[in-house]
């Protein structure tokens, strides 16, 4: 029997899409119905909705959460505020989903597809590829960024002695320094204060830097907070502040997800960048990932130095753009 390809909504794939993502080679916050639900009801616009699922009879191989806007066919949401994009493919059955999801698309009215946040090693960067050639497209693969993490080891001593020597020794100095503050602390807020303390988060966040202040529009602050409701509710929003005279002065957003933090946003009061509060409020969260037995920190995307001298190795984000 033939695969089939069914066109899908939220409510009609979700239970089945949360099943199988344990299963599939991509496995991240990023790629839930539930973020990219949240991020359709907010910034969907003019775009038209294609969630397709691939059917082997009826047992599900896979899903591709899409939309086409104007002439171009992408990733259902944007590079904003998704750090990773991919297909939803079971492993062992790769190759079936993205011929029968190749099949589909050639027929879609669109002239570019556009496939960006792809993280190094996914199938799709294999697979799509050489199928787009064989009907006579044109594939262009660049590098788009890069996604430093941490593997982390059993003991916050055992991550320190993997530092580099001068990292090391700085991050011990701060540390050393920040303890000498006796009404210094760091902490998680509780999942029931979670919208007020978002506040605070956004205060941090626009303090911080220009560009940031920028970024953080009144649409993007209600999807944040949308998102901190819902995954607050499953146990896998970390909000950390660190306080200084009972002052939150540094805070960053974590989610707690398939073994592993993922160091999504943050930010700190300048006036206190003496005590180095961003870094080592980023350091203390780390150190709590490592206290649950978690396998990895992911600083998601971008190269700011503070994430090589906690320790991280980059990983590569591609995106793929295939032309009729």
């Amino acid at each position: 029997m033939p695969f089939t390809v069914r066109m899908e909504d939220f409510d009609s794939i979700h239970d089945e899409w949360e099943e199988i993502l344990p299963y599939c080679w991509t496995n991240t916050v990023f790629v839930t119905p539930t973020w990219q639900r949240v991020w359709w009801q907010h910034f969907g616009g003019n775009a038209e909705l294609h969630i397709l699922s691939i059917r082997d009879d009826d047992e599900l191989i896979g899903i591709a959460p899409l939309m086409v806007k104007d002439d171009t066919l992408s990733f259902l949401g944007d590079t904003d505020l998704f750090d990773y994009h991919d297909f939803l493919a079971v492993r062992g059955r790769e190759s079936e989903f993205y011929n029968a999801l190749c099949n589909h698309i050639v027929d879609m009215d669109w002239n570019t597809l556009y496939l960006g946040s792809l993280l190094e090693g996914t199938p799709t960067l294999e697979y799509l590829s050489t199928l787009a050639n064989r009907k006579g497209m044109s594939v262009e693969t660049t590098e788009e960024d890069r996604s430093p993490i941490t593997l982390l080891p059993s003991t916050w001593d055992e991550y320190l002695s993997t530092l580099r020597k001068k990292d090391r020794h700085e991050l011990r100095r701060k540390l050393r320094r920040l303890d000498g503050v006796n009404t210094a602390r760091q902490y998680q807020c509780a999942e029931a204060d979670v919208t007020c303390c978002m506040t605070d988060f956004f205060q941090l966040l626009r303090a911080s830097s220009h560009d940031k202040d920028k970024f953080l529009t009144v649409e993007r602050e209600d999807f944040f907070r949308d998102i901190a409701s819902e995954f607050a509710e499953r146990d896998q929003f970390k909000l950390f502040f660190l306080e200084v005279d009972n002052i939150r002065v540094a805070s960053c957003i974590c989610f707690d997800y398939a073994g592993s933090y993922l160091l999504y946003n943050s930010g700190y009061d300048p006036e206190y960048s003496a005590l180095s509060v961003g870094l080592l409020n980023k350091a203390l969260s780390l150190k709590e990932a490592i206290e649950e037995g978690k396998q990895s920190f992911d600083f998601l995307r971008g190269t700011e130095r503070y994430k090589y001298n906690l320790g991280a190795k980059d990983q590569v984000v591609y995106q793929m753009v295939i032309s009729r």
